[in-house]
């Protein structure tokens, strides 16, 4: 039993500061971060329970610290993503307002050509 206590012990670590390397400090964003670490200090406590000889307590609590890790990280990934295509969008309507623009001038330029051909 106490091996396999110590296996489980180690592979929740293990999953632990794979979480912390994957979450680790990233350039400066403008979107909240504050609950993606609220949620990575969540596994850094279970996983200084488990360090204490708190096995049950400290997998339970990493283990939901890194299903909250996971839930927060996905939304934080979706502000940046939301931001990225607004930022985007005012110059890719530009864009399309030029083109469209520049189809209108054609087709005016072909038709005045054409009437004053056969005027």
């Amino acid at each position: 039993m106490a091996l396999r206590v110590r296996s489980v012990r180690s592979m929740l670590v293990t999953l632990a500061i794979s979480v912390f390397v994957g979450l680790g400090p990233g350039p400066a964003v403008a979107a909240d971060r504050s609950d993606v670490d609220a949620a990575t200090r969540q596994v850094e406590r279970g996983a200084h329970e488990m360090g204490q000889g708190k096995v049950l307590e400290g997998a339970g609590e990493t283990a939901k610290g890194v299903g909250n890790t996971i839930v927060e990280g996905a939304k934080y990934t979706g502000e940046k993503l939301g931001e990225a295509g607004r930022a985007a969008g005012p110059a890719a309507k530009t864009a399309w307002d030029r083109t469209k623009e520049g189809a209108v001038a054609f087709g005016s330029s072909v038709r005045e050509f054409f009437s004053n051909l056969f005027q």
